[in-house]
């Protein structure tokens, strides 16, 4: 992607605002570490977590995020760095240490929360102040869950974190059966493929919608919903076959929302799957269209 230029408009007066890496790596850490879940929708979980004698690593830092799946996040704080390696390498441990993970998860956030951890949803997050083009292109070769995510300071209060790259493992197309291993409940899949051939292409057509937003937008499957996102989500999708409803969840900005018996609904103290707290129901073409807006509000806040 190109740079990004930023401006600061005082009256008359255009001014550049020159962007900058931060000087000391570490502080860039420690202020993501302090707000994970309001930056990268990322719960934190440690910090410079060692991997025992046997490895000899540390990963930065180690999360769970919104959709229940681990993620390993790596700085770098070289440009020949080659902290993609790295964090495979941290990715594998992980995967080879899941009762550990586990416990960790349980000690942290709750025991109900670890025993949804969705492992093959696990995930690297590299994040530096610049990839080079061998990054970007290494990241498309490898079939993994990889995130490059650079990052620029703007004066003394602005940080923007730009996505570059974003890649989707095969083990996600698996999710499904692990998941049915485990439960008698329908996936989200299955339930779309028990679905009438109008709730199909409605979600077809919702699906187009969602990627079509832009080149940012990550589509994931997870097992009872689909999850639309850029950094963080921004839209979890349910299908109904019996109800032949499509159930939409979004980021909503509550100064603008309208509520429509039906149609929207405020489930911010209602529990549900996915994330988002306000719900929207399709049942039509013409809910579709009437969707678009609140769905495009919350791609625009996340």
């Amino acid at each position: 992607m190109g740079d990004i230029k930023l401006f600061q408009i005082n009256g008359t007066t255009v001014s550049a605002i020159e962007g900058q890496s931060m000087a000391v790596e570490k502080s860039l850490q420690t202020l993501l570490e302090k707000h994970l879940e309001t930056f990268l929708g990322v719960r934190f979980l440690a910090s410079e977590y060692t991997t025992g004698k046997t490895h000899g690593g540390r990963i930065d830092t180690l999360g769970l995020d919104e959709n229940g799946c681990p993620v390993i996040i790596e700085y770098k704080r070289a440009l020949n760095e080659n902290v993609i390696n790295q964090g495979l390498y941290y990715l594998d441990w992980l995967l080879d240490h899941k009762a550990e993970f586990t416990l960790l998860v349980q000690k942290k956030i709750s025991v109900q929360v670890s025993e949804e951890i969705t492992w093959l949803g696990a995930r690297l997050v590299c994040i530096a102040g610049e990839f080079t083009k061998f990054d970007q292109h290494a990241v498309k070769q490898i079939n993994r869950n990889i995130e490059l995510i650079r990052y620029r300071r703007y004066g003394d209060s602005l940080l923007l974190l730009e996505l570059v790259n974003a890649t989707t493992g095969n083990a996600e197309e698996t999710v499904l059966a692990s998941a049915k291993s485990k439960s008698t409940e329908s996936t989200v899949s299955e339930k779309l493929a028990k679905s009438s051939t109008e709730v199909k292409d409605r979600f077809e057509a919702l699906k187009a919608f969602l990627q079509a937003l832009g080149d940012d937008v990550q589509f994931k499957t997870l097992k009872l919903y689909f999850a639309f996102k850029r950094i963080k989500n921004f839209a979890c999708v349910e299908v109904h076959p019996q109800t032949a409803k499509i159930v939409v969840f979004v980021k909503a900005d509550w100064n603008s929302v309208r509520f429509e018996n039906g149609f929207t609904r405020d489930v911010r103290n209602v529990g549900h799957f996915g994330t988002g707290d306000l719900e929207i129901t399709i049942g039509s073409d013409d809910d579709l269209e009437r969707a678009k807006p609140l769905i495009v509000k919350s791609y625009e806040e996340n």
